[in-house]
């Protein structure tokens, strides 16, 4: 492995805490002054113009797209924690060579060496 175990664990228990209070943040996000709870259902008695309840219907959208992304990093990490435990952590899933510790200290859910993650973002791998 690239990095100590124990760094590596410090690493991603931090960032799985890190993506978490933002998560809960952005849940908890009051809009105008409400919960989003109590914005949604006022929104449903609002007599609104089809035009605003699109551009709300976007930003729900958009809000849902960003929580999920969210949802995945956490997975990732969670992958990356169990990575960890079974010894297989800082290796590359796709070529199996160790990742770089500057790569796992940047991003240490990192699944792939930089090589194979170019090739996965260019669906090529």
């Amino acid at each position: 492995m690239a990095i100590d175990t124990e760094e590596a664990r410090t690493l991603l228990v931090d960032e799985q805490a890190r993506l978490q209070q933002i998560r809960t943040s952005l849940t908890l996000e009051p809009v105008d002054g409400l919960g989003e709870r109590e914005a949604l259902s006022e929104l449903s008695l609002a007599d609104q113009h089809p035009a605003d309840v699109a551009t709300e219907t976007f930003e729900r959208e958009k809000d849902v797209s960003i929580l999920d992304n969210f949802d995945e990093q956490l997975r990732d990490v969670e992958d990356a924690l169990q990575r960890l435990d079974q010894n297989t952590y800082g290796r590359c899933e796709i070529c199996g060579k160790e990742i770089g510790d500057e790569r796992l200290r940047a991003r240490p859910e990192a699944r792939f060496c930089i090589e194979d993650q170019g090739r996965v973002e260019r669906g090529v791998a």
